[in-house]
This record gives C-alpha cells, sequence and structure tokens, in this order.
C-alpha cells in the first residue's frame, strides 16, 4: 500500500536507527545496531532475560507507570470499560483498548472523551485459548493492553507517527529501563473492528512488548478507503512488560506473583525444576501450539540442555502448564463474570460458559474436581487482583453463586453426556463438526467424547486448536437486522431528502394536538415540520390517531423514522401542498397505555436489579397498546419468592408516583455519570443521548415516551 514513508522517520533516523531485513521472515525493522534478524519471536529465542532493565516492578506499577508517563505528556487518563463491550452491536468482548472507542468515535460521528488520552483496559480474547500454558505466557486470554490514543481531524493534528514512535522509545528507555540499542521497531500491519493502518512492532530480547498502529483506513467490502480521521492507536502489553522487567521464568511468575506456588500447593502439582522452567523459557518463543512436533521439539531441546529423559521433562511441564491454564481462566472469567455477564448458550454468556468448562475439565484431569477447590481458587484471586480490578470485590456474592450454579450444571451434562455421544458414534459420525455440535448443543467437551470413543476401540484426535476454532466462531455478533422502516424502499429514499422532524412528544409527552407545516407530501404519506405522533422503535409501537385538514380528518395509521424523519402514514391519499398547515390529532388512549407500559420496563428492571443482583441486563422488551414485555439476563429462574419482590418493590415505586425525568446530555458524559448500564436499549450511535431517569431508582438512554 505504498507505506514505506511512514516508517522513515526522523526519531529514529536522527538517533542512528537503520533499516534492515530479517533473514528470517523477512520483514523489514529499525535497529540502532546491525541486525541479522527481527529480534521478535520466532525469529530469534528469547534473550530479554539478559538484558539489564529496572527491577522491582510489580503489575500494578508498570499499569501505573505507564499511565503516569502519559499524563505527564499531557494524556489524560480515562477510566478503563468492561471487558464486555455493551457498547458494540457487533462484537461481544473488549479485545483491545481502540475497541472502546469504535465505531462512534473512529467514524467521526461522536468526538472522543479526551484529545489525546490514554486508558489501561482490560481485554479478553479467546482466540489462543488452546495456546495458554504451552508458551509460558506469551498467550493470554486476559490482559491489560496500555493504550495511548490520538484522534486527528482534518486541519486539527494533535500528534502522529514521529511523535508515538519517540513515545515510545522513551517510555522504554527512561520508565523501564531498557537500553536504546535493545529496542527494535518491526515494520507492519494491522487490521480490526473495520479499520486498518500500518504498525510498528516493538521488541526486546525476541518478546513483542507494543503495537504501534497508525489509523488511516476503513476496510469497506475487501478494498481500504482512507479516512480523514487519522487515529493513533497504541497497545502496550502491560503482562509482557512485567515480565520484561521481572526477568521470571514465565510470565504467569510476574503476573500472579505467589499465586503460582499457591496454586500448584492447592492442586497437588509438583512445580518443575527451576532449570527447566529457565532453559525452556529461552526456547519458548519458537512454540507453535496448533503443531504437536513443535512442542515435541522444544521439550526435547530442554531434555537436551539438561541431559534429561524427555519424558522427566515433559511429566514436569504437563502438570504446571494445567496450573498456569487455571491461573489464566480462573482470571477470565472472574472478569468477565464480574462485569455482569451471565453464563448462557449464547453471545458473551458462551463464551464465559466455555471458559467456566475448561477450568471444570481440567480439575477433573487433575483429580480435584470439587466445589470447595473451584471457590479456592477464585477466592484467592480475588484477593490478590481486587485493588486493580474492583468489581471483583463488589460481585463476589455473584460470581460464588454463578460458580456453583455452572459447576452443578457441567457435573448433570457429563451424567447425561455418554448417551447423547454414543448415537454419535454408531452412527460413525465424529468429525469436527460433530465435535463442534455436540459441545455448542449439548455442552458436551471433545475429550469426554474422545474418551468415551476410545473404549468402543474407536481413535478420535480432538484438534489442538479446537476451543480456539469454537470461540473464534462465536466471538463476533451476528449483524443484528436493522429494525424495518415499515415502508416502500422509494417512501425511504424521498424521506431522506428533508430535514430531521423535530419531536414535540419529546418536548412535552403529554401533547395531545398540535399544528405542523407540509414539508413534503407523496401519495399518502406525508412529512412535517414538527410532530407529536411517535415513530415505532425501541420496542414501543408507533402512535395512531388524525391529521384534520380543515373540516376533513384521515387516520394516521403508521408512523416511521428514516434517518430523524419522521414519515406518517395515512389510510387514504390527500390533497396538500408544501407550506400547508395541518392539525395532528393523537389517540391518547393508545398512546398513554404504551407509555405507562414503557415505563413500567424501566422500574421492573430497577426492581429486578435490586431483587436479583446488578447482573441483570434487558435482553429484550415490547410495549404496546395490549401489553408491556420486559425480557432479562439470570443465570437461573427466579423463585417464586423473588418474583414477588420484584413485583412488590415495583409497586411501591409506582405507588410513591416519582417524578420522570428526560434531558439530553453528550454522549461520554452521560457514560461518566451514569455507567453503561444506561444502554440496557443498546448504544445508539449518537453524540447526545436522551436521558430518562426516574430518580434513585433507574437511568437509560432511551427514545421512548414516558
Amino acid at each position: 500500500m505504498g507505506t514505506e514513508s511512514v516508517f522513515r522517520l526522523r526519531t529514529l533516523i536522527d538517533r542512528g536507527f537503520k533499516r534492515y531485513r530479517c533473514k528470517s521472515c523477512g520483514a523489514y525493522f529499525w535497529s540502532l545496531i546491525p541486525r541479522d534478524y527481527c529480534n521478535d519471536s520466532p525469529c530469534v529465542d528469547y534473550a530479554f532475560f539478559n538484558i539489564k532493565t529496572y527491577s522491582g516492578l510489580t503489575f500494578k506499577d508498570v499499569r501505573d507507570r505507564f499511565l503516569d508517563f502519559f499524563k505527564r505528556h499531557g494524556h489524560e487518563i480515562i477510566e478503563p470499560a468492561p471487558t464486555v463491550a455493551r457498547w458494540r452491536e457487533d462484537l461481544y468482548l473488549t479485545i483491545a483498548s481502540i475497541v472502546v472507542f469504535q465505531p462512534h468515535v473512529t467514524s467521526g460521528l461522536v468526538p472522543p472523551p479526551a484529545n489525546p488520552l490514554v486508558i489501561a483496559q482490560p481485554c479478553i480474547r479467546l482466540e489462543d485459548i488452546d495456546a495458554i500454558g504451552y508458551t509460558f505466557g506469551r498467550h493470554l486470554t486476559n490482559f491489560i493492553m496500555g493504550g495511548h490514543h490520538a484522534f486527528n481531524y482534518p486541519g486539527k493534528k494533535v500528534y502522529w507517527t514521529e511523535e508515538t514512535v519517540a513515545y515510545a522509545k522513551e517510555f522504554f528507555v527512561k520508565e523501564i529501563g531498557v537500553p536504546e540499542s535493545e529496542l527494535t521497531f518491526k515494520e507492519s500491519w494491522w487490521e480490526g473492528g473495520g479499520n486498518a493502518g500500518p504498525c510498528f512492532e516493538v521488541a526486546v530480547g525476541g518478546l513483542e512488548v507494543a503495537t504501534l498502529v497508525f489509523m488511516m483506513y476503513e476496510v469497506k467490502d475487501d478494498n481500504y478507503v482512507e479516512i480523514p480521521l487519522k487515529i493513533v492507536d497504541t497497545g502496550y502489553g502491560i503482562e509482557r512488560i512485567t515480565w520484561l522487567v521481572n526477568k521470571t521464568p514465565t510470565a504467569f511468575h510476574a503476573i500472579y506473583g505467589d499465586l503460582v506456588s499457591k496454586y500448584h500447593k492447592l492442586l497437588g502439582i509438583d512445580e518443575p525444576m527451576s532449570e527447566v522452567l529457565k532453559v525452556g523459557s529461552i526456547y519458548v518463543g519458537k512454540v507453535n501450539v496448533k503443531d504437536e512436533r513443535s512442542i515435541e521439539d522444544h521439550v526435547s531441546r530442554i531434555a537436551k540442555a539438561l541431559d534429561l529423559p524427555v519424558k522427566e521433562v515433559k511429566e514436569q511441564l504437563d502438570g504446571s502448564i494445567k496450573v498456569y491454564t487455571l491461573l489464566d481462566h480462573m482470571k477470565t472469567a472472574l472478569l468477565l463474570l464480574s462485569d455482569g455477564v451471565v453464563p448462557s448458550n449464547s453471545g458473551e454468556g458462551y463464551l464465559v460458559r466455555l471458559v467456566l468448562r475448561r477450568i471444570f475439565r481440567l480439575l477433573k484431569l487433575l483429580g480435584k474436581n470439587s466445589l470447595e477447590i473451584l471457590n479456592e481458587l477464585a477466592k484467592l484471586q480475588i484477593n490478590h487482583f481486587y485493588q486493580i480490578y474492583p468489581p471483583l470485590l463488589k460481585r463476589r456474592d455473584y460470581v460464588y453463586e454463578v460458580l456453583k450454579n455452572e459447576y452443578m450444571k457441567f457435573s448433570e451434562t457429563l451424567s447425561r453426556g455418554t448417551s447423547i455421544a454414543l448415537k454419535y458414534i454408531k452412527r460413525g459420525k465424529l468429525d469436527l463438526n460433530a465435535l463442534i455440535e455436540l459441545y455448542d448443543s449439548h455442552g458436551i467437551p471433545p475429550e469426554f467424547v474422545s474418551e468415551i470413543a476410545s473404549k468402543y476401540g474407536l481413535k478420535m484426535v480432538v484438534p489442538r486448536d479446537f476451543y480456539s476454532l469454537v470461540a473464534k466462531r462465536h466471538s463476533r455478533a451476528p449483524i443484528k437486522k436493522v429494525e424495518a422502516i415499515k415502508l416502500p424502499q422509494e417512501i425511504i429514499e424521498w424521506a431522506k431528502e428533508f430535514p430531521e422532524t423535530k419531536r414535540l412528544f419529546h418536548k412535552d409527552p403529554y401533547i395531545k394536538v398540535f399544528n405542523a407545516k407540509v414539508l413534503g407530501i407523496k401519495g399518502k404519506y406525508l412529512i412535517l415540520d414538527q410532530t407529536a405522533f411517535y415513530p415505532e422503535g425501541g420496542g414501543q409501537k408507533c402512535d395512531t390517531g388524525v391529521i384534520r385538514i380543515g373540516n376533513t380528518e384521515v387516520k394516521v395509521i403508521n408512523v416511521q423514522s428514516v434517518n430523524g424523519v419522521i414519515v406518517h402514514e395515512l389510510e387514504s391519499e390527500v390533497m396538500l401542498s408544501q407550506g400547508d398547515v395541518v392539525t395532528g390529532v393523537i389517540d391518547w388512549d393508545s398512546r398513554y397505555t404504551k407509555m405507562r407500559h414503557h415505563t413500567a420496563t424501566h422500574v421492573i428492571l430497577g426492581a429486578a436489579r435490586r431483587v436479583l443482583g446488578d447482573h441483570i441486563w434487558q435482553a429484550g422488551a415490547e410495549k404496546t397498546t395490549e401489553k408491556g414485555r420486559l425480557d432479562i439476563t439470570h443465570y437461573k429462574l427466579p423463585t417464586p419468592e423473588e418474583v414477588r419482590k420484584i413485583e412488590v418493590l415495583a409497586n411501591k415505586v409506582v405507588n410513591e408516583g416519582r417524578q420522570v425525568n428526560t434531558y439530553f446530555l453528550p454522549r461520554y458524559e452521560a457514560e461518566k455519570k451514569y455507567g453503561l448500564t444506561i444502554y440496557q436499549g443498546g448504544a445508539p450511535l449518537v453524540p447526545t443521548l436522551r436521558i430518562v431517569e426516574i430518580p434513585s431508582w433507574d437511568v437509560e438512554a432511551c427514545f421512548g415516551t414516558h
């Protein structure tokens, strides 16, 4: 894409950095000293253990040092978002810091909360879940991404490539103590979330520690379209930097500290000889977990270097790899649960259940399959990390309840799993699709199916990346059908020619009669300069009523919104001209019933969150003249007693006659004031939100009438 000029920076050249090409991967990179290889794994073994840096920095220290450095350089610190991407329609989990600002900020629709900004964002990626442990912490399912971001608008530059690379050099040299000669900047390309751009991968002694992306393009139909908003999107690996400065044999020792030995002890696993880990850590950068031979080669290299039997080295590592995996998976599960995710068979609920069931499976393999041990593993991490992740402590009761509930469900799944798996085995249907179907539809792990098959003389190999494949399939939300605009396509296109309609139903939802000027008329479709007719949306059916033209009345049978232009469908065609004044009359009985139903859903949601827990989230709603319906997320069916409590609480609020307040706030001001729970009905792509507040009870971003 002709991006070479992006990488030729004065901040590198003036310091004596030169461009080289890696003899292994062929990529170009910049280094202060001559190198044959790019300084990144697997092209080189890990050598960062021998590079002198600052020492004694904990995981929290590194995070805080990163934030403080960029704060001193004019960046505003932004509070991290949850690990579940509630504001995204297309993505379940927060997989990178830039996700927090996609698509509303990156599209230019909404201004960023600060510019420039810095954030230490907890992220979760499950696509490498099968690699956990084998790479000694190079792969993790959870991590904190340190991101400093600048949004360069046309005519309003903040900073770009030169400053971004200069910041990286200064941070690693002055804050982490890395000699400048040990830093390399590898030219690469990044894509994600519909955007793309050239990037530098920053490596130290074989370990990639940061990625500096210069987001310049939007990906449209497999083509790259340059965008006017140029975005600095960086990702500093806080866990990897912690590993770099602590020089521990694995990243788990640097991140989890004494939890590593506590987990080993609790699970009855002997830790490997220090020499095995020390030598293994040097070579582990070359491990390709998808390739069984690569894992075997790693074990063989360790055995050869230490003059030990391969079997002995393998046995020492196997147990600890399971421990490392449990450390990682438990933390991931705790982060998701403490952010209010409810295990289920779809969406983010499916993904947390996948992680939990891998935990249960590993405990079963280790002969430690008990709820007592499960809770102790969780408790150790909550106590260790709650200062970095406050929700862990706040929602620990919910976490323990879910762990118990999911543990029991998994036990039930295994008890009936044999008969289900046998049906597939007898049909001779044991390919990858069958394994995925058994897991997706019945929750039966492939290893369990393999064990049953072996009893019947059938050999079945479970793909090494099975869970990664499954996680990848479920990582993105299906494209939601945009609420169909119930109008002919030619009317939709016609409506786009008009300015937005003034919404009287927001100014005063009790307006029953109004006057308005005709802006457009096409057959039986009418557009006014203002209206009190509510268009269908947000689960609330549209208003009906009549339009009066002098002494004539015509029924309004359908009201729809097209990009803010409200179209009234009349029962029949009328003689009107642009500029005519008409009178609209709302069917008040119908509207008032829907208003009550809509407010009732907000009241009940507030009651449910108080009775069942603040993990409760709206999963769907409908408000018609006949009924109001609210769907909520919960990990089990509410008991009759809980339902009664919700009813009593909701009626109490209704009987108190609390005021319903509505007002508009800038998006980030609303999020900062009330949190992301305002997005119960989804996160609209608008810079200003309409807030509906029942004081001291419920606050939501909502378009509806109340």
